[in-house]
Formats: structure tokens, sequence, C-alpha cells
């Protein structure tokens, strides 16, 4: 087949041009004619107050990738949609609501000529605004097939359009980077908080679970902070953390990434809500367990007991004793001994019959 992604890619940085890129090479493998339609400039600015592009990829750049698309000319999007006229499947990567109005301007540039698949990252976002929900469904309404990563995903994209949804796992697409495993053996009493900082992240809860839980144990937090660092500050020091937080803000590149999670004795995912995530399957190719929020698909990536340990949400008592348990004499040996990397083939070969499927 003939397919089009039109979604980020290097230089933009992040899960989601990861995965654009790695879908495409994965599509090309399997023997289709792919091209990726990028950005040239994708947000303003004021949407999106962090980092958004970065000056080495993360992985291998996909070589059919064009960059034409820029949110200050509709004009364009109607371009690129009469362009991609002559494809066979034309994959609609939907991170935001945001993209919106640009890809329903490329299904009028395409005027059904292509089939068309939303594959949508979040059917809404979880921090949603009033226009979220009516943008999403007049572009689910025009498209010919929906998928998502989670049955739940799948139950909500079903309210908003009657086209065929399907659900499958979202398969690793992790940065590229020699991986430095913890020293054998050795506890070090430091967790790690990674990745963007937004509310449903639960980065507060968690500070308050560290206050109530096993003492000594001191927390890195390495991420972008959305809406800035005063609040989280604040929280540290009303709660006596300071001593016992390092705060690392901003992008991290790939290559710091191993040093991160060498230095920590699990990855923490205290998020209020989710859809899915490369974190767990990051921490377990480091070679780190995780605790997380029984939330998205965070129960079935992670064996509670086995590699990692999964608490309620927005529970900070919950979360607490979960970093006890965690902390008991000889656990954090024991689970990190139970970890095993996932064989991600399966995973993508079932992700690519979901995709081209969703478009029949």
């Amino acid at each position: 087949m003939r397919i089009a992604i039109v979604g980020p890619a290097f230089p933009y940085k992040g899960g989601g041009a990861r995965h654009t890129t790695e879908l495409a090479h994965r599509l090309a493998a399997a023997g289709h004619e792919v091209v990726i339609e990028s950005w040239r400039a994708q947000y303003p600015r004021f949407l999106y107050p962090g980092r958004q592009t970065i000056a080495e990829p993360e992985g291998e750049p996909f070589p059919a990738t064009r960059h034409r698309l820029d949110w200050r000319r509709p004009d364009g999007w109607w371009r690129t949609g009469r362009a991609l006229r002559s494809a066979d499947l034309v994959v609609l990567v939907l991170l935001s609501t945001v993209q919106v109005p640009s890809y329903l301007g490329i299904l009028a540039g395409l005027r059904g000529r292509a089939r068309v698949v939303a594959l949508c990252h979040n059917v809404l976002p979880h921090e949603r605004k009033p226009y979220d929900e009516p943008l999403m469904r007049r572009l689910l309404r025009k498209v010919d097939g929906v998928l998502v990563h989670t049955g739940a995903q799948a139950d909500i994209a079903r309210t908003l359009t009657s086209r065929p949804v399907r659900a499958a796992e979202m398969a690793a697409h992790l940065p590229v980077a020699a991986a430095s495993a913890p020293a054998a053996g050795k506890v070090r009493r430091r967790l790690l908080f990674f990745g963007i900082v937004r509310p449903y992240k639960g980065l507060d809860v968690l500070l308050r679970a560290l206050a109530e839980g096993p003492d000594e144990v001191a927390l890195t937090v390495a991420g972008e902070f959305w809406g800035g660092l005063d609040e989280t500050r604040e929280l540290i020091g009303s709660l006596d953390l300071t001593s016992r937080v390092e705060l690392r803000p901003g992008y991290v590149p790939a290559a710091d990434i191993p040093g991160l999670f060498a230095a920590a004795d699990a990855l923490v995912m205290p998020y209020r809500s989710a859809t899915s995530s490369q974190n767990v399957w990051m921490a377990h190719e480091h070679g780190l367990p995780v605790i997380a929020t029984d939330v998205g698909g965070f129960g079935t990536q992670i064996r509670d007991g086995v590699d990692g340990l999964i608490c309620a949400p927005d529970d900070a008592a919950s979360l607490a004793a979960a970093l006890r348990r965690f902390y008991a004499p000889g656990e954090p040996e024991r689970l990190r001994s139970g970890v095993r990397p996932v064989d991600h083939g399966p995973l993508w070969t079932a992700y690519i019959d979901a995709l081209t499927g969703a478009a029949r």
C-alpha cells in the first residue's frame, strides 16, 4: 500500500515524534511505500510552553519525510491533502485537539480520494477545554476508521463517532541510547519521576506520599514543567522535603536517560489518569521496576509484586504504602530481579495489522 503518515517527526521531540518515525520504519519494513508529512511549524508557542524541537534525533529519522505543514498556513493544509489523493491510506496522528483544524483542512483537500485513519494517542486531552469534544467529534466523523491504544479510549471514541474503532497496545518507540544497568545488589534509596510534569501525572501526590512514606528516600524529578516550578517548589518546602527532592527541569536528552535510570531504585508513575505510556517499557529496558497507579494500561504492563507495584490513583496514602512496601528489606532487589524487557516485535506486528485493518 501507499501510506502517508501525517504527524510530528524530527526535529520535533518526544514520544509522539518517535512513534510516528518508528511506525514509518515498521510499515516500510513490512513492504509498504511510506511517506511522513510533518511540520515546519506545528503550534503557536503560547500553546506549548516547553521546548518543541531538538538538535539531535533520538532515533533513525525516516528518509521520506517532508516538512510542509505550518499552523499559520491553512492553504498549505488543503494543498497537502490534495497531494495525498494518490495514497491508499492516510494516517492522521492525533496528539492534541490543536491539530484538528489542520487535519480538517487536509481532509478537505483529500476529498475522499484516500482511506483515512485517525491514530489517537489521546482521544480527548487529560485536562479538557470546552472546545475539545466538539472538535474531536467533527474530525472522527469524517475519517474511515479510528485506532486507539486502550479499550477505555475506544469506549470514549465510540461516543464521538459511528466510524469503526479499533484498539491496539502501543509498542515501544524508545530513545536510542546505551543502557546503564543499576549497580547489582545496591539499593540507592532514590526514586525517579520522569517526563513532562503536568497536573494529571500526579507529581504532587508523589511528593505527599514521599513525606508520609519511608524515611531517607530521595526523589529525582526530571522533565519539563508545564506550568512552571513555583507551585512545586512551594509544596516541597511545605512538606519539608527540600533536602530529599532534586529537581532537574527541562527536556531530558536521550543521552542523559541511562544515567538517570541507573541512579534510581524504581520509576514512579503516580498518574491521576492515563492512556498509554512508554515510560514503563523504558524503565524495564533499563532494569528498573515501576511503581504506578492503576490507570490506563499500567495494570497490564506491570506485574504487581513481580516487576513493580500498583496502587490507587490520586491517593497519597495508597502510594505511601506502596513506597513502604517497596523498601521493605530485600524488596528492591527482588522486584528488580523480576524485570524483563519485552519483545516488541509481536506487538508491532499486531499494531500494524490493526492500523491497516482500521481503514477497511
